[in-house]
């Protein structure tokens, strides 16, 4: 019997929300006897706003690299590590009772998205415009399937990239161009670069 993904997406994001936590992503990989659920997890709208308001306060025990603005919030995605043990100590309890991965064996892993998470939705491009990320499309645009550049503001159904923001690969250069429009069902992978 076969987990249900989808199933499963819908419970981890019940149990997210009752902890202030959004659900990023989940996999299901390997093998039955080896398989491993990864949750992502990332503070909730509020929970990030409480975040940006403690670093205007000057709050103490933030991450250095944060409060001197080289990492933003966003990108930081506020989790800890209690925020983890306690969605999965519930999470797991659920998957259990719901016997929603039938054959009780498998690994729970919850964790951040980290820097350089990915992006697949029109609402990830639209809140971290301005962020460098690389994406790879699955027809090309100027015989090139592999983009870096700065996350403009697209218009509707489509990204913008701004490619002065780093140097180019030899193919992005031979494109003669300074920017790319990408439109959204067009990109097969999309990620943050972190940049440190």
């Amino acid at each position: 019997m076969a987990a249900k993904l989808e199933e499963i997406r819908l419970a981890a994001a019940r149990v997210a929300s009752s902890h202030g936590l959004d659900l990023v992503d989940i996999e299901l990989v390997g093998p039955s006897k080896e398989r491993v659920l990864r949750v992502y997890l990332e503070k909730n709208a509020e929970g990030r706003e409480r975040l940006k308001a403690a670093i205007a306060a000057g709050a103490e025990d933030l991450p250095e690299r944060l409060v001197e603005g080289t990492l933003s919030v966003e990108q930081l995605s506020g989790i800890t590590h209690e925020d983890c043990a306690a969605f999965s100590r519930d999470f797991g309890v659920l998957l259990d009772v719901e016997d929603l991965i039938p054959g009780a064996e498998y690994t729970l892993e919850a964790s951040s998205p980290g820097l350089d998470r990915k992006l697949s939705k029109l609402e990830d491009f639209q809140r971290f415009a301005g962020s460098l990320i690389k994406v790879q499309t699955f027809e090309p645009i100027r015989n090139n399937r592999h983009w870096q550049g700065r996350l403009g503001a697209g218009a509707g159904e489509t990204v913008k990239l701004d490619l002065n923001a780093v140097k180019q690969n030899s193919k992005s250069r031979k494109a003669g161009v300074s920017t790319v429009e990408i439109a959204l069902e067009n990109i097969e992978k999309a990620q943050l670069v972190a940049e440190i």
